[in-house]
């Protein structure tokens, strides 16, 4: 998965972005067909945001954001939102898919 971290009118320190690197690297588990992802961290009137955008191929792509006092806040709130959204998306999908052959033949026997 391709990664990508921009910084709109401040600086963001390495450990946040190596942070954002691996957060958004875990959440493969929840879509394994993600492609890329990209982070925008953007600073307004003293409130720090992430903005994150994750492609998902044959979907579409998947955008959440996080606000918090420092960038650290705003993207953990970015992952926690992006995660929530992954893994109700993966639910939605296992639902709706017939039973598997095995389970009707062990459920009439």
């Amino acid at each position: 998965m391709r990664v990508q971290i921009v910084a709109k009118a401040s600086d963001v320190s390495a450990p946040v972005r190596e942070r954002a690197e691996e957060q958004l690297r875990k959440l493969q588990r929840f879509e394994p067909r993600l492609s890329s992802a990209e982070v925008i961290f953007d600073e307004e009137r003293h409130e720090k945001r992430a903005e994150g955008v994750l492609s998902v191929d044959g979907a579409k792509p998947v955008v959440a954001q996080g606000e918090g006092d420092d960038y650290r806040a705003a993207l953990d709130q970015m992952i926690e939102r992006l995660s929530k959204i992954l893994r109700r998306r993966r639910s939605q999908i296992t639902d709706h898919q017939a039973p598997k052959l095995s389970e009707v033949v062990e459920g009439e026997e």
